[in-house]
């Protein structure tokens, strides 16, 4: 049990609202330290990380620092600048899902630092992204819009949505979220997962869960992919030049995963042969998309900022978490947090 007085460094822009909310948590037992003029300007609502090129003076500098080695627990990831300076540091919760590699890079993955994260808030926002642009792809979108500018009345026969069969590649809480919506849709949902076995509370929304090493003979099933798995080792370049080939020409390709489970030139080239017929892309190798990247013009790419898992209630719903793995943290039941990263695991 954390029985001494808890000190709360909140280190990355957050509206003032919830960090009164975190405090209220218990005040007797909780300081929050939170000093906007030390974090960077947001550029929109929930922006986590602020505007490109910030720099603090040194007097800010040395401010923060003193922040930093003061507290126990950090809202958000230090950069790894901060990290040396974070002697008392034992928790980090943070704001996004796949924090694996930057938990790594940080230099904690073998350290004794625990580390939450914000699973379970983007999967709805993020299913809604893979659910617009399926069924704008599907449905004809670009095609009414030419015909709308043309001021043509042709009646034509489209395509429909149900009866397809959707590969989720992954089986967690983002693949629960696309195959909700797709179920409702009367898709056939088929989850590629590293545990094809394992029980799921959500596994009555999967028709098919199978293994990795099946990952072809489902891709060869598909009329659209989702990619939902964190980047690990084992993902990878998982969607690589073979698996492309593996599936149906024609296929429709979504990634709100990381763009480094895919072997991006290899998709690039099936975009421009039409093996791959359209996808949207929530991220990207290296972010920002390199403005020279042909993704940007491909007619049958859409392309988004990774930005598709940020709804205005983002902050909200990380700040409940965040509350009540607080009272878990002070009331010693570290074995009822929410969302404690495997770092082995990386997810």
């Amino acid at each position: 049990m954390a029985t001494s007085r808890q000190t709360i460094l909140i280190s990355s822009p957050l509206e003032p609202e919830y960090v009164a909310r975190i405090a209220a948590v218990a005040p007797d037992r909780l300081e929050v330290l939170y000093e906007p003029g030390l974090l960077p300007p947001t550029r929109y609502r929930n922006d986590h990380k602020g505007v490109e090129g910030f720099a603090r003076t040194s007097e800010q500098q040395a401010r923060w620092r003193e922040l930093i080695g003061k507290a126990d627990i950090f809202w958000d990831l230090p950069s790894a600048e901060d990290v040396p300076f974070a002697k008392k540091l034992r928790w980090i919760q943070t704001t996004s899902t796949g924090v694996g590699q930057s938990i790594k890079r940080l230099g904690l993955q073998d350290s004794d630092v625990l580390v939450t994260t914000a699973r379970g808030v983007h999967a709805r926002p993020l299913a809604e992204f893979v659910f617009m642009a399926l069924l704008s792809h599907f449905r004809g979108l670009e095609f009414l819009k030419a015909e709308q500018r043309a001021h043509r009345w042709e009646r034509y026969c489209g395509d429909e949505v149900a009866g397809k069969t959707l590969v989720i590649i992954g089986a967690g809480d983002l693949a629960r979220g696309s195959a909700k919506i797709a179920k409702a849709l009367e898709m056939h949902v088929i989850a590629v997962a590293r545990e094809a076995g394992k029980s799921r509370a959500h596994n009555d929304l999967f028709d098919e869960v199978v293994a990795q090493s099946d990952l072809h003979a489902a891709l060869a099933r598909a009329d659209a992919v989702v990619l939902t798995v964190p980047h690990t080792p084992q993902t990878e370049n998982m969607i690589d030049a073979k698996a492309i080939a593996a599936m149906r020409r024609g296929v429709a390709l979504v990634n709100i995963a990381r763009g480094q489970i895919v072997d991006e030139p290899a998709m690039i080239e099936a975009l421009r042969s039409g093996q791959i017929g359209f996808a949207a892309l929530d991220v990207t190798l290296v972010e920002p998309l390199p403005a020279d990247s042909p993704l940007w013009d491909l007619p049958n790419v859409l392309i988004s900022p990774h930005s598709a898992s940020t709804p205005p209630s983002e902050n909200d719903r990380i700040t409940e978490i965040f509350e009540h793995n607080l009272r878990c943290w002070l009331e010693g039941r570290r074995q009822d947090m929410r969302n404690v990263l495997d770092k082995a695991q990386m997810y």
